[in-house]
């Protein structure tokens, strides 16, 4: 745990450049400076490196006798570096640094240096410590509960597609599976399903959330049976949420050719509409009547048209997406990639 919370310190502008100092310290290949034995027992849990500001007031308190309120004051004139404020705390410093511990002038200003530099970008340890726990606890979630931890991360980041393309991959590299959208499964949030994580309809540009809970309600007593069913039953969809939905699969399973799916999107929003207004009606069709057989006559037919080629298909869920989510266009190509060095 102290390990991490000196990460979370160590990782940042300025204070990077001591991780390699850090770890070969760490690792036994370098000597620890302590700059002056009183100054060991503050500094041996970071390996003579300043990490945290609680170390910088420490440091002050114990060699030059300063008293916790002033160190915190010497702590923010380091942070500063206001010139005249510096050099008043170094005569403060030097002086008690003498007094206390009959440290040499020349030894004093040297450590007074080096705790400048290293408060200018010291870190707060209980702070630092706040952060650690947090990422103690969702590292155990990780390694513990991955497909759970991976669908709460992303239903959590379902509006940011950067975000949900980085979870994507690090899901390949944890070969988890990602199951792509379906109006007959998908939640409108990312859920579990078995060992891998079936994708949030919600998480799909253009097609809001409200719709998708709206379409995820209608179809908890029964499942849609086709498109026709579908656009019948869920009132909620307009012409580019229906596209949306067509482009990234998630109509699948109620009739296989994406492309036809999009291109009826219009007309089976109209049909929708005129069975939803003849029900609410209480009109009868010129079939007579409600039967199956005359709601089957009343369906238009879906255009006569072959599906996206794998490139199309790809490119149009990459546009509901927002990337390459059932598969990549260069999948198969890494012995040319790999002969490129790319």
């Amino acid at each position: 745990f102290e390990d991490i919370i000196a990460l979370v310190s160590l990782y940042r502008p300025g204070p990077m450049d001591n991780i390699p100092r850090y770890i070969n310290i760490k690792e036994e290949r370098e000597d620890a400076d302590y700059m002056h034995p009183i100054l060991q027992p503050i500094l041996e849990e970071t390996f003579g490196i300043m990490i945290y500001q609680e170390q910088v007031m420490q440091a002050a308190q114990q060699l030059a006798g300063y008293s916790l309120g002033g160190a915190d004051l010497l702590r923010r004139a380091m942070g500063k570096k206001i010139k005249e404020a510096m050099d008043a705390e170094r005569e403060k410093f030097v002086k008690g640094a003498k007094e206390h511990h009959d440290v040499p002038k020349e030894k004093s200003e040297e450590i007074f240096e080096q705790i400048a530099k290293f408060a200018g970008y010291g870190f707060n340890k209980s702070h630092a410590a706040a952060y650690a726990l947090i990422a103690y606890q969702t590292g155990w979630l990780k390694a513990n509960y991955p497909v759970e931890f991976m669908a709460a991360s992303m239903t959590l980041d379902k509006g940011n597609t950067e975000k949900l393309a980085i979870f994507k991959q690090d899901l390949d590299r944890m070969k988890l599976p990602l199951y792509g959208p379906d109006v007959n499964i998908s939640g409108p949030d990312f859920q579990v399903e078995g060992e891998g994580i079936r994708y949030a309809l919600a998480a799909l540009k253009g097609v809001g959330t409200a719709a998708m809970h709206i379409l995820v309600e209608e179809r908890k007593e029964n499942k849609f049976n086709d498109l026709y069913n579908f656009v019948e039953r869920v009132s909620s969809l307009n012409k580019k949420q229906l596209e949306m939905l067509s482009a990234a699969g998630a109509l699948d399973s109620l009739n296989n050719n994406r492309a036809q799916n999009y291109a009826a999107a219009e007309m089976l929003l109209r049909h929708g509409q005129n069975i939803r207004a003849e029900k609410e009606s209480g009109q009868n069709s010129l079939f007579g009547g409600d039967s199956e057989a005359s709601i089957a006559l009343s369906k238009p037919p879906l255009p006569d048209m072959r599906d996206w080629d794998h490139l199309d298909r790809l490119a149009n869920e990459f546009s509901a997406v927002g990337f390459f989510l059932s598969a990549h266009p260069l999948d198969g190509r890494e012995k040319q990639l790999n002969k490129l060095h790319i």
